[in-house]
């Protein structure tokens, strides 16, 4: 049965039993629980664990927590490894300092799901604490794998949905990106980063610092078609953002 199978209560009580359990390995010196949870293969599990890991730190003894945490992400399983990178990123919302090489480690893991853990953890941390991780991230824009360069923009999406100031400059040091996949998630993190309340005019603005063209004309048709597509959360129409660009963005 999985965890979405149980009802509210049921929930309530899985949670407080892996936290309880968890914490009974910490004060043990153990971690034949961590591993149990690390690797469940109820995706809400081990979420629920990397959520109980991210608690714990804060109690604590957070040496402990890191070192264990380092064993983690050699793991053979990958799932373990995921989970870790998941509560590395809970522990960096706070102290990204202290668990950056774990992400230096996750963007080369061999395994998508780890990489992947490493952009959610990325949204995450870079909306509560940005500054850090954007210094983090800014090298890796120009990293030699094209997969890499598309997973921390990718991954700094999220700061930018309230504030576009703070990741428009990194995001423009990829313009002239050759790689299609980056090219596509650059393009599609300018369209997420513009429909909020008061960022269409930081972006357009941004864009006509920018010198090609032809990325600049296919944002503009992403940021278009994003302000249809959720135009129930948009803070402009679609015909709006459309007289807003003609007005404002230099052609």
């Amino acid at each position: 049965m999985s965890f979405y199978d149980l009802n509210k209560e049921e929930r309530k009580k899985v949670v407080n039993q892996i936290y309880d359990e968890l914490l009974d390995d910490l004060r043990s010196s153990t971690t034949n629980k961590h591993l149990v949870y690390f690797s469940d293969e109820d995706t809400y599990i081990r979420k629920t664990a990397y959520l109980a890991v991210g608690k714990l730190y804060k109690q604590e003894e957070q040496d402990k927590i890191r070192k264990n945490l380092e064993v983690f992400l050699g793991h053979t399983n990958e799932k373990v490894r995921q989970t870790t990178i998941n509560a590395a990123g809970e522990i960096g919302k706070t102290d990204f300092d202290k668990v950056v090489s774990f992400f230096d480690k996750g963007l080369l893991d061999e395994h998508h799901s780890v990489r992947n853990a490493v952009i959610g953890s990325l949204k995450k941390m870079v909306e509560k604490n940005p500054e850090p991780v954007l210094q983090w991230v800014k090298p890796y824009l120009h990293h030699r794998d094209a997969e890499i360069r598309r997973e921390v923009c990718h991954g700094i999406e999220l700061r930018g949905r309230t504030h576009p100031q703070d990741v428009l400059p990194l995001l423009k040091e990829l313009q002239f990106e050759q790689n299609n996949r980056v090219k596509k998630t650059l393009i599609h993190v300018l369209g997420q980063i513009s429909y909020k309340q008061n960022c269409l005019n930081i972006v357009v603005q941004e864009l006509n610092s920018w010198e090609n063209k032809e990325l600049i004309r296919q944002a503009v048709l992403e940021i278009i078609d994003v302000h249809r597509r959720y135009a129930k959360f948009s803070s402009l129409t679609q015909a709006q953002a459309i007289d807003y660009i003609d007005k404002n963005l230099k052609k």
